[in-house]
């Protein structure tokens, strides 16, 4: 980099193209080959942070197109779309997702692709593969893989190192084991198993920096509070659904509501009543925001036909009085949702 903006010193130069919102860069980089070289550079997602510029974006990956993520800016109610992610796995599914360090992450998981002529399943049920995309650099990297492959399991983050745990290696073995990646030495290190394993999907979150797994079916919450201490098994008696957290509070959609989960308590906040015949969606907290995203309406007794939804809707649980809106509906990705998280950068 030389000569960024004329008369500022590059440091203080890279600074300033810090402070422009995310989705300008593109347009940003046919200024000069020096400025290409900025905003795709390490040194500029450093400099976000340190002016307080850094974004809150929402990443999404749905079941059409194959393999495309798209991130949407809550500032400015737009989406972005990204390159397709280059694994071999055909309409990858069942993987985790999650975020960390300002890139995103995309673990295991297998194909749901299905021969439209003979209706068999493409046999790559559980995959180790995992893919990062650098939003700076705007570009996939294939990163070290798990030590186990899996589907359908708990992924988070847990002091910026990602724990995964549980899931399935094939459509009849469920596992135990867990595991944890440093992204920074891009290395795996096996981690205490679970206590139980379930036969069905399971999910993770981190609630008061604990690592929280939850089967389907299941009261049961296995907690992780440190690596050390191994796994303990509570019964919180949490109420089933779609899930998110907002704010270090989890949330879940249950009967038609957005219900409040305590440890022991639940409070019923807002109807979600028009999201019954809505399947397939993805719930997820962004700020002091429920996100609603996409998903697919019926079929029904009345109805057979199926309708693959782009809509993004949004509950506020910040204020006094949670209030639902809409913001803009997905450009590209429609129908189920495989993955969606949280990106800071």
């Amino acid at each position: 980099m030389s000569g960024l903006i004329e008369g500022l010193p590059d440091a203080v130069a890279l600074r300033c193209i810090a402070r422009v919102p995310f989705y300008l860069y593109p347009k940003l980089e046919v200024v000069s080959h020096s400025w290409r070289a900025a905003i795709r550079s390490s040194e500029l997602f450093k400099a976000r942070q340190e002016v307080g510029s850094a974004e809150e974006l929402l990443c999404v990956c749905a079941y059409d197109p194959e393999n495309l993520w798209q991130m949407y800016d809550p500032i400015h109610d737009l989406w972005i779309t990204l390159p397709v992610l280059p694994t071999k796995v055909r309409h990858l599914a069942h993987f985790g997702v999650v975020s960390t360090g300002g890139k995103l992450f995309v673990l295991g998981g297998g194909s749901d692709d299905v021969d439209p002529l003979t209706g068999d399943q493409d046999g790559s049920f559980a995959t180790n593969e995992v893919w990062s995309y650098d939003p700076i650099m705007r570009r996939w990297a294939q990163c070290a893989s798990m030590i186990v492959p899996r589907a359908m399991f708990a992924c988070c983050v847990l002091k910026g190192k990602i724990v995964v745990a549980g899931g399935f290696t094939s459509c009849r073995k469920s596992i135990s084991q867990a595991e944890m990646y440093d992204p920074e030495k891009d290395i795996w290190t096996p981690i205490p198993d679970l206590h139980r394993t379930h036969n069905s999907a399971c999910s993770g979150f981190v609630i008061g920096g604990k690592v929280h797994v939850l089967h389907k079916g299941l009261s049961t919450v296995q907690v992780l509070d440190h690596i050390g201490s191994g796994w303990t098994v509570e019964d919180y008696g949490w109420l089933q659904g779609p899930m998110a957290v907002v704010q270090g509070t989890l949330y879940v959609m249950s009967h038609g509501f957005i219900v409040k989960q305590e440890k022991e308590a639940s409070k019923v906040v807002v109807s979600a009543s028009e999201f019954r015949r809505r399947i397939g969606f993805a719930m997820t907290g962004l700020r002091d925001e429920i996100y609603v995203i996409g998903g697919v309406i019926g079929p029904d007794r009345f109805n057979w036909d199926i309708k693959p939804m782009s809509d993004v809707d949004i509950l506020t649980v910040g204020g006094e009085r949670p209030t639902w809106h809409q913001a803009a509906p997905m450009t590209k990705c429609q129908g189920t949702i495989f993955g969606c998280t949280q990106l800071r950068m």
